[in-house]
């Protein structure tokens, strides 16, 4: 253990039903990833990519879903975990009367197969141990034919085109349609657990040794961690987020998914329960502008990649959200034999939000390519002829309503964030076209610009209570209306700025946090009921920052850094009245706003302000806390 562990509990939850969201670690290869819960149950792994069925499904059922526990054979115990080091490594200590042990739980990276490994170590006395293996594929529906390997020590099990290696020393024995094995461990000895994805019509894949894949891996996140130029005191945390993004990035591609899980509840209980194993456009700049800024730049170039891979083609077809390949089809179904998280219904696999219309990514996209010519990624010219193509059709369309950054499922309006972003996509091409002497129609992008401009000055904002609103027209306020000055809008000093913060305080900032908005309007077509949520929250400390705010700022983010569960991971947003996450989980929005956040809390500029012409910032006194890279 590292130093930094907490114990967790003195005896264990139910072990058949999930345990709470910030109760789960993830261990992740870049081509999928699990949720291991504090009481040694894997309960969430989609094989062989992140967005496929799941083989453990527990995690939005109860155990004969999928799962693969690990735990002591019998007594109370206590719970300590933490990651080992600066890795995706975890392991979990088991305490009870009679002795410890450990389990060390990682996906190795690099290997042509995809394999969660688990490793038994004892600490102290001789301990029993109880292992438990019920794959159920296809979301927890399909139960395999399982049978011994021909060597010694193992079992595969098949199941239409699937097949899953388990190689373990550790006698096994099936039992109720799952496989399982009880053993001992004394100080010092590992029992290895090694489970293989791979394809039914082909050879089962080749045995791993545990030992050498833990080194491996430990040593290549070891290695990769080395490369963050950030030096600031928050340093800890924002390691941590991004070896949490780095986890949920799909190697062959760069696409990073919005978290690794399906349908985990917004409100606990309720119907607010959406796909996010897909990439959303909105995320873009957001990306590039943190990936960069903790001197990712191999990163930020894959992402780039994925992003003009995967919106190539005609711009009426812009999709708000891809597959991690950039697949287009994202068709929304919901699971009828899959209970919910915790009685959470319907899971949903699919995001039906992919064919909505939003104006805000054809901003997204401009500002992406923006702040990647402005970083120092290759200018490519396709990128230009895109962008061209892509503005042309925004001519024709950013007047119309649309449905918003947040996906409203109640009727499209005048959303003013989407027309701001549309304001964006203008603004920034005609920036590049000057800069860089692209050819460009610019008396007709300038002219589009600044009608926007004066339209969402106009209807966008209330007179009367000095904030700009939701949708024009409306009396509803929104957290995404804190992009204003980031964007660059208006200045942070503007008087309808500075009123819109007001009124986001006054009406949204709920016990420290702030909402997306209010839930009771109906606007979104939902049942009302969600909790705070983080981004926006982190959206908030960024203003603070800019408007000079710096004790506020500090104050936010620190209330902010409480929220994370004690190996350093958020969810999407957070219930304070049962204290607790909820959401998707971990959430790459969470985490990219936590990292640019803090590099711009700590350097007292915004973190774009490094890589963007469209501010004269100056060198910040705190810009000795990033090493030169």
């Amino acid at each position: 253990m590292t130093g930094n562990e907490r114990d967790l509990s003195t005896a264990c939850p139910d072990p058949d039903y999930p345990l709470k969201i910030e109760d789960y670690g993830l261990v992740g290869d870049c081509k999928s990833a699990a949720l291991v819960g504090r009481n040694g149950s894997v309960d969430w792994l989609c094989w062989p990519r992140f967005d496929d069925g799941a083989c453990f499904a527990a995690l939005l059922g109860h155990a004969e879903h999928g799962r693969w526990s690990i735990m002591p054979a019998d007594g109370s115990m206590s719970v300590w975990r933490s990651y080992r080091g600066d890795t995706m490594v975890l392991e979990t200590l088991f305490e009870t009367a009679d002795g410890a042990f450990a389990i060390i739980d990682f996906m190795p990276m690099g290997h042509s197969h995809s394999s969660l490994i688990r490793i038994v170590e004892g600490r102290c006395g001789r301990m029993p141990v109880r292992m438990n293996l019920t794959l159920r594929f296809d979301y927890g529906s399909s139960v395999p034919w399982v049978a011994k390997l021909p060597e010694d020590g193992g079992i595969v099990a098949i199941a239409g085109p699937n097949l899953v290696v388990l190689r373990t020393p550790a006698a096994l024995h099936g039992e109720n349609l799952s496989t399982s094995a009880d053993f001992s461990v004394g100080p010092g000895e590992r029992v290895p657990f090694v489970l293989t994805y791979g394809l039914s019509h082909r050879a089962p894949p080749r045995a791993i040794d545990a030992n050498a894949a833990l080194h491996e891996t430990e040593a290549f996140w070891r290695d990769w961690v080395s490369r963050c130029t950030y030096k600031g005191t928050r340093r800890a945390a924002v390691l941590r987020s991004l070896l949490t993004l780095k986890a949920q990035t799909f190697a062959e591609t760069g696409a990073i998914v919005a978290a690794p899980t399906t349908s985990l509840p917004e409100k606990l209980g309720g119907p607010r329960n959406w796909d996010y194993r897909f990439c959303w456009l909105r995320d873009a700049t957001l990306t590039l502008v943190s990936l960069m800024g903790a001197g990712y730049y191999d990163e930020a170039k894959a992402w780039r990649e994925w992003l003009r891979r995967a919106v190539a083609g005609t711009p009426n077809d812009l999709q708000i959200m891809y597959g991690i390949a950039g697949e287009r089809r994202l068709t929304e179904w919901e699971v009828p034999w899959l209970p919910g998280y915790q009685g959470a219904a319907p899971v949903r696999v699919g995001n039906a939000a992919s064919g909505q219309i939003q104006l805000d990514v054809f901003g997204e996209i401009m500002d992406a390519l923006h702040v990647a010519r402005a970083g120092g990624l290759a200018h490519l010219p396709a990128d230009w002829d895109l962008q061209c193509k892509a503005l042309d059709h925004l001519q024709e369309i950013w007047r119309q309503p649309d449905d918003g950054i947040w996906e409203m499922r109640g009727g499209r309006k005048h959303f003013t964030h989407s027309k701001i972003m549309a304001w964006v996509a203008f603004d920034r091409s005609v920036k590049d076209a000057e800069k860089y002497g692209l050819d460009a129609p610019l008396a007709s992008w300038r002219a589009e610009r600044d009608e926007i401009h004066r339209l969402v000055c106009d209807q966008g904002y209330d007179q009367k209570r000095q904030t700009f609103t939701q949708s024009f027209g409306s009396p509803e306020l929104d957290a995404s209306l804190l992009m204003i000055p980031e964007v660059g809008f208006l200045p942070i000093d503007d008087p309808r700025v500075t009123g819109t913060i007001a009124a986001i305080e006054r009406e949204l900032l709920v016990d420290g946090f702030v909402l997306r908005y209010r839930t009771e309007s109906g606007a979104d077509g939902l049942p009302s009921g969600e909790g705070v949520f983080l981004a926006c929250s982190f959206w908030l400390a960024d203003a603070y920052q800019m408007q000079g705010r710096d004790a506020e700022a500090e104050a936010m983010l620190d209330r902010l850094l409480a929220l994370r569960n004690d190996l350093g991971l958020l969810s999407e947003e957070y219930d304070t009245h049962a204290a607790r996450q909820v959401g998707n989980f971990p959430q790459a929005f969470s985490h990219l706003t936590l990292v640019r956040t803090v590099l711009s809390v700590d350097a007292e500029r915004p973190l774009r302000d490094k890589f963007d012409a469209r501010t004269n910032g100056g060198p910040s006194k705190s810009d000795g806390m990033f090493q030169k890279s």
